[in-house]
Parts: structure tokens; sequence; C-alpha cells
């Protein structure tokens, strides 16, 4: 990984610029979102397979966030904090993935709209779910655009934007061998410790880099637009994923794999670049963020925090000293249990420990088996399935999918991979972040945290994601999500 001076000094002349240029009223807003791509697969994050020049560009003009989660793994529900500015068990229906948005549920796009800014969007929004039967006509990340060149192109002159840069990258299928035939080395690939290092997984894992790549590459194309334009230097360009890696024990689960994500922000004409800011921040602060950026007030519903302190902070390290924790949920994902129940987690996240409470340890975390429909399928959960039952895959499969104690406790720095339960052998810190947990779900309104009936499992589909599987294992119908 790059070190903090490497990073500074690379950036220290941008960083003058930056501090010089005159600002706008109102910026414009570019929030580019991958799908399923885990913190650690950035370049600039120390990945020595996957190059990401536009991603770690965006982080030396402007600020680098090692510490970002998305709230919740799951896409619906993940997007819907970002949109909406509140914590995932404050959003009904929308907490959960491909269900009903709730009626009057309103987001930061709803309000720039009505402040005047153009609303764009290209390809994957809020989704998947029904936006249509809460009375909406278009998505709520924005309408389809075509193509960003399109929207800027025909954007009224002085008239501030607000895009949403979606994308179906690196979401499951991959073309098997992409990576590989693209020059991307197996040799070179980090497994990361929960999974098997074995050549099926390294496959699959350089074909998911190469379409990080792809990704990146689409950003940069849209900032030479910005720049060819005139229009970056008063943009806030937002460059993150709506969740980790589609792999076995990442997505879907809140291990660091499963929650943290990708996150640089730019605005050379009000933030000072060149700064690695360890903050814990997450999606529920983007709405807020970008309110407060036009000049609107944050709604009173929003339970995130604007991030405009710490962008045009001159400081790094760790700046506001509230922030020294996150939280993070997950209630239900595919139809993958009897009765379509969930998995309901919560867990809190320091810079030395994270608690993970698992709410029902009865239930399988990856779906039912014999498939575990939970997880999504691939090449390497295909093998994995294949072999559970082997000395060298067993272990990783029983971490993935295997079922849990109610308390899990990790020291991140000398575990990042989370594969040591240590909740029974140091109980004064589960009792100690059980209790600070306990805490932020009563005061963010969690039916959990308040010891009300939850009601996800409850709420009813709103597209079909059951999936009928073949004797291979293999899935032969179901929705991508």
């Amino acid at each position: 990984m790059i070190s903090r001076r490497e990073f500074l000094g690379a950036s220290a002349g941008a960083a003058l610029a930056s501090c010089a240029k005159p600002a706008e009223a109102r910026p414009n807003i570019l929030f580019a979102i991958s799908d399923d791509q885990s913190f650690a697969h950035t370049s600039l994050a120390g990945d020595p397979v996957v190059k990401t020049p536009v991603f770690d560009q965006v982080a030396r003009d402007g600020v680098y966030f090692p510490n970002a989660d998305c709230c919740c793994p799951s896409c619906t529900p993940a997007r819907s904090v970002a949109l909406s500015g509140q914590h995932m068990w404050r959003l009904g229906e929308t907490g959960s993935l491909c269900n009903y948005l709730p009626k009057g549920l309103r987001f930061y796009t709803d309000v720039l709209a009505e402040a005047g800014y153009e609303i764009g969007r290209i390809r994957k929004g809020w989704a998947p779910g029904n936006f249509e039967d809460s009375g909406r006509t278009e998505n709520p990340a924005g309408p389809d655009s075509g193509s960003f060149e399109s929207f800027i192109e025909n954007l009224p002159d002085g008239k501030p934007f607000c895009f949403w840069f979606g994308t179906s990258d690196p979401h499951r299928p991959f073309d098997k061998g992409s990576g590989e035939e693209a020059g991307l080395s197996m040799d070179d690939v980090q497994v990361p410790g929960f999974l098997p290092d074995i050549p099926e997984v390294r496959g699959d894992i350089l074909d998911y880099l190469l379409e990080i790549q792809r990704f990146d590459r689409e950003v940069g194309e849209a900032l030479t637009l910005l720049e060819r334009t005139g229009k970056l230097d008063n943009t806030i360009v937002v460059v993150t994923s709506d969740n980790g890696m589609a792999f076995p024990g990442a997505k879907t689960n809140l291990y660091d794999h499963g929650v943290r994500v990708p996150l640089a922000i730019q605005w050379p004409a009000k933030v000072p670049a060149g700064r690695v800011v360890e903050d814990f921040v997450g999606f529920a602060d983007f709405a807020p963020t970008f309110l407060e950026a036009a000049g609107i007030d944050a709604m009173p519903e929003m339970s995130g925090r604007s991030l405009v302190p710490l962008l045009t902070s001159d400081a790094s390290g760790q700046v506001e000293s509230s922030r020294t924790q996150s939280v993070m949920g997950r209630e239900r994902h595919m139809q993958a249990r009897p009765e379509d129940v969930g998995y309901p987690m919560r867990a809190i996240r320091t810079h030395d420990y994270l608690y993970i409470r698992n709410y029902e340890p009865d239930r399988w975390p990856g779906g039912d088996p014999p498939h575990y429909s939970d997880v999504d399928l691939s090449p390497t959960m295909q093998y994995m399935l294949e072999h559970r039952d082997e000395p060298a895959i067993g272990p990783s499969f029983e971490r993935c999918c295997g079922k849990r104690p109610a308390e899990e406790l990790y020291a991140v720095k000398e575990d990042p991979y989370q594969l040591h339960n240590l909740a029974e052998s140091h109980p004064e810190i589960a009792t100690e972040l059980s209790a600070k947990l306990d805490g932020i779900l009563k005061e963010t309104g969690d039916p959990r945290g308040l010891g009300q009936d939850p009601p996800w499992d409850k709420y009813p589909y709103a597209c079909g994601l059951k999936i009928r599987m073949g004797p291979d294992g293999r899935g032969l119908e179901g929705a991508p999500l």
C-alpha cells in the first residue's frame, strides 16, 4: 500500500493549487458507484494486480477515506442509504434487497431537483426493487440519460447537475478467463485469507479485477469530459462501490470484505488535495454532504452526517473525534430460507475491533443447504460446494457458510480477514462494544435496538429471486442482483 508520505508528496502541488481556485455558489455532483467492489481492490489500497489510475488520481486530487462502509452489504439497501442519508434499519421495506420503495421516502435527488439541479443517471441506479408503486415515474437515482456525454451536451447553460454514474461492474457474472486473457497475472493475485488459495479462486478474482479496471476507465472518460467542458473544478466527484466483492464470505456479510468499500472524493474548488482521512464514514453521510455543499439544510430524518467539514479541512488522519466507529447491519437478501426469512446482523467497527451480533444464530448465514443461495453463484462457490469435505477447502467453506455464534469479535489489525473469533476469550471487550452498539441502535431508531418486533421478514419481495438449482448446483433461473 502507498505510504502516507508518498501519497502526500505526490499531491503537495495539487493541494496548493486547489486551495487557490475560486468556488462557485453551487457545485455539480458526480456520484460514480461500482457494483460489488471491496475496499482492498484498488491499486492505491495496495492490490498488486488491479490498476485503478483514475480512482488513485481522484484520491490524490482530493481525499482518500480508507475506513468507509456501505452500511448494508446488499444492493438495494446500500443504495437506499446513500440516497436517503439514513441507516438501513430506518428505511422500512427498502432496508432489504428487492423490496418496494416506501411512499413518502425522500432522497437527496428529490431535494436537489426542487432546488433547480438537473438530475441524471446511467445504468444501475436504485435497484433491484419496485419504485413505481410508491408513485414515482423515474428511478430515484435519476432519469436514464442514455450516456453521461449526452447528459452534459444537453445540460442547460449555468444549471448545476447531480449525476448518478452507475455500472454493473464488477457484478457477476464475469467472463470466465477474461482476466488472464487480458494479461493479468495469476501469480500476483492476493487471495483473501477466508478463501482457499487455489487456481479456480485465483482465476475468478482475476476476472473480477478486470471488471474493476473497466469501471475505473469509464470514470476517467467522464472526468475527461468534465475537464474539457470546464466543469471539473466545481464538481464534487465521489468514487465508491455499493458493497463488497461477490465471493463467499464477503458480500452480504459484515466482515470487512463485505461492508468496507473504496471511497475517494475530490472537489478542486473547495477541497485541499492529497489527504488520507481515517475517520469512519459511511453511505448515510453522502446525502447530507451533497445538500450542505448545495447550500441546503439536511432533512431532519437523516441519521448520517455531512462530510463537508472533513473535506474542507486541511487535516489528515483522524480529524473528528466523534468518528472513531461505524455501525452496520443486514436483514434479508435472497429468498434463501423457508418462509423467506433473512439473516439479521448488526455490527460496530472501530480502529481496533469488529464486533458482530447475529440475532438468529440457528439460521444458516449463507442460506439453507444444500444450495446456500444467499451466496452469489460463481466458480469459487461452485468449487467450494463440490469440495467442502476436503481438508484444504473445509475451513474456508465453514467460515463462509457455516452457522455462527450469537457474538463475534475480531482484532482487525492482527486479523484482517476476521478468522479468529475472540468473543469468548475477551468477553470484557465484547461486552463494551455490545453496549456501544445498543446505544447507537436505540439512538438511530432501529426496531431491533428498541426491542420492537422486527418487520423485515414480513415484507413481500418485489421481484422474483428464487433460484431453481440444477443437479450440479448451478442456478438455472433467477434475477441478476
